[in-house]
């Protein structure tokens, strides 16, 4: 089961290079930067731009020398991903920034430079548990979130269905996703950590609404994966497993 979502868009370009590339120092102060060179943003906007181009989200934790530039030059930047068909969302109160596909007014569809990487089964529970787990510790008044992976592999066995046999495989998934989410840049850490912390763009990457939409996909995946009864079920009054409910979350 595949869930897709605004946060998937990726650019067909690799979206988990750093744009922090070892390269020789550049003369800012002109915005001519190499020969031939006809574009109008100085040194810093255009790395901001490649920044947002490149990453799912900048913020000002993971893109500290990027994101006052955005902030300062929001509208020159937004009018470059617009001449690409991309929309520029800033959430100045959490200092998180993202790029999505626009959408026509008519309801033709745009070029574009994004593919839509559908979110698999495990990955939305992980990304639902994490935004469960940044809003509680927000509200309780802690300024950094963390969370152990073992659990958030436990959090993801738990929507396992009953009828499910392949637990080894299962819990692979669970990890994998895990490794997923920490590619993208919800889960600040190596892949290989015991322990995260919880990026502060999940909460406005998943808003309520989109949460909602996404476990309600995931629920009708797993009735749409409940094996048929067994034949002599009805005869012993024996009903088959129900479809698994999410918590109100993602």
């Amino acid at each position: 089961m595949s869930v897709d979502a605004d946060l998937d868009s990726s650019p067909v370009t690799d979206p988990d290079v750093d744009v922090d590339l070892d390269v020789e120092p550049i003369d800012d102060s002109s915005v001519s930067l190499f020969e031939g060179d006809e574009g109008g943003l100085e040194y810093a906007q255009r790395r901001a731009l490649v920044a947002l181009l490149k990453q799912r989200f900048i913020s000002a934790r993971t893109h500290p020398r990027d994101w006052p530039v955005l902030v300062d030059h929001e509208r020159v930047l937004r009018s470059r991903l617009n001449d690409l068909f991309l929309d520029l969302v800033v959430d100045r109160s959490r200092e998180v920034a993202w790029k999505r596909q626009a959408t026509s007014e008519t309801g033709s569809r745009f070029p574009t430079l994004l593919y839509d990487a559908a979110w698999s089964r495990e990955e939305t529970l992980v990304l639902v548990h994490l935004r469960d787990r940044l809003r509680a510790g927000l509200a309780g008044g802690d300024a950094r979130v963390f969370v152990d992976r073992e659990d958030i592999v436990e959090y993801v066995a738990s929507f396992r269905p009953a009828h499910a046999t392949d637990e080894a495989g299962d819990e692979k998934r669970a990890r994998n996703a895990v490794v997923s989410v920490v590619k993208s840049g919800l889960l600040i850490g190596a892949a290989s950590d015991d322990r995260y912390e919880i990026s502060e763009a999940v909460e406005p990457l998943l808003p309520l609404e989109l949460m909602q939409e996404l476990l309600e996909a995931l629920q009708r995946a797993n009735r749409a994966e409940q094996p048929p009864p067994e034949p002599e079920a009805e005869l012993f009054d024996e009903q088959p497993d129900g479809p698994v409910h999410g918590e109100d979350t993602e």
